[in-house]
């Protein structure tokens, strides 16, 4: 299947403001873009791209005072398959685990482990470790947390997310991920493009989503807390610990958001591709807006 994916972002401020942006599709699915995709900036200002310690790509640039959009569309491939559903993956002792997946043991901004390891071993220590054990936390967060665009806090963390019952996609990864390290599972934050795809339309405007991977039977496999059932056409933007390290927009200054747009969608063969701004910036602003 094909997706047609992208944004229409727009910010203000008082001054000239230095940001990071984290955009663009990560490397390991470039290969499957059809058309090409860029980050335009109006007006145009110098950006350069590096990549971040995860391998994620990131864009700098400055923001002149005044009013900066960015934007991007593309078509990509998909194999139209949902999320791979895996129950014989085994948990990887901790000796044999890579080094380089270590640091997804460890609590982060986030996610507090320290916090919440004695619920954990006493919740989930009698469940079969690896995909019933990852599978069994998602059911639990599923469940405990309320989700609702009104509940969004940028600075929630996960204890404060399993205590508080409320939250959105980020809340739901962070608890879920915590979790999991507290079992010894490896788990990372991801965040992209999840679209409307074989399920029911949402009503509410389309956003950027997150998820996470946790490292069971040797290979990163997609959960998803909120959702809880498989889903097709995710398009990752980022991985990283959590949400601090995969903010789609870091600004080192004051700016304000004043658009948002986001679609992701299958191509159908009458389809135009027009990407229509008309999204309630304030409601989202949780989504794209972080302050180191």
């Amino acid at each position: 299947m094909r997706i047609r994916a992208g944004y229409d972002i727009a910010f203000n401020s008082l001054q000239d403001v230095p940001m990071v942006l984290m955009l663009t599709v990560h490397p390991s699915r470039q290969a499957d873009l059809l058309t090409d995709h860029a980050i335009r900036v109006s007006p145009n200002v110098l950006a350069r791209d590096y990549q971040d310690i995860f391998g994620n790509v990131c864009t700098r640039l400055v923001a002149r005072a005044g009013l900066i959009a960015v934007r991007t569309e593309f078509i990509i491939k998909d194999s139209g398959l949902p999320d791979a559903v895996v129950p014989q993956a085994v948990q990887v002792p901790l000796s044999q685990l890579p080094n380089e997946v270590l640091m997804y043991l460890l609590g982060s901004r986030y996610c507090d482990t320290q916090k919440l390891t004695d619920f954990a071993w006493s919740t989930f220590g009698h469940v079969n470790g690896g995909w019933q054990r990852v599978q069994a936390i998602c059911d639990y967060v599923h469940d405990r947390i309320q989700f609702g665009y009104q509940f969004a806090r940028s600075d929630r963390t996960a204890s404060e997310g399993h205590q508080e019952r409320i939250g959105v996609c980020r809340d739901f990864a962070h608890l879920a991920i915590a979790l999991s390290r507290c079992m010894n599972i490896p788990a990372r934050y991801c965040t992209g493009y999840l679209g409307d795809i074989g399920v029911p339309a949402d009503p509410a405007p389309m956003d950027f989503s997150a998820w996470f991977e946790a490292y069971i039977g040797g290979e990163w496999y997609t959960f998803d807390a909120r959702h809880n059932h498989p889903r097709i056409g995710r398009i990752v933007i980022a991985r990283g610990r959590d949400a601090a390290d995969v903010a789609i927009s870091t600004s080192f200054g004051p700016t304000q958001l004043t658009r948002f747009a986001v679609i992701t969608e299958e191509v159908l063969p009458s389809d135009t591709f027009p990407l229509q701004p008309n999204i309630d910036s304030k409601q989202r602003q949780y989504a794209v807006h972080a302050s180191l």
